[in-house]
């Protein structure tokens, strides 16, 4: 976890088939309904992105009952890699969470 002017963001990268039951649970912690149009609103967003290219980075704001987080995700050029960036203020305890699933989508 690193912090930025309060900020605290965990990142790391995940399977390319995982990112839409990463989200759902994700937002299940942050209390947002993640519903199929949020899914197409992603898969779009990042169909063009690139890790490689801070420009092209998807972001997609989770605001749930409890939290509000922010999501930036890209694809790996050439991969079946997805870079996930989680950011949110203050507490940590979302971002631990975030960081868990991060870990378990990427085996």
């Amino acid at each position: 976890m690193t912090e930025n002017n309060g900020e605290r963001t965990v990142q790391g990268w995940i399977w390319n088939e995982n990112v839409q039951p990463f989200l759902a649970l994700l937002s299940h912690y942050a209390g947002y309904d993640f519903d199929g149009s949020d899914w197409q609103a992603v898969e779009l967003g990042l169909a063009y992105t690139d890790d490689e290219d801070p420009d092209r980075w998807y972001g997609y704001p989770l605001v749930g009952s409890d939290h509000h987080i922010e999501v930036r995700l890209a694809r790996a050029v050439g991969g079946d890699e997805v870079f996930v960036r989680v950011t949110r203020t203050p507490g940590p305890e979302l971002l631990l969470r975030a960081d868990t699933l991060i870990a378990a989508f990427a085996a």
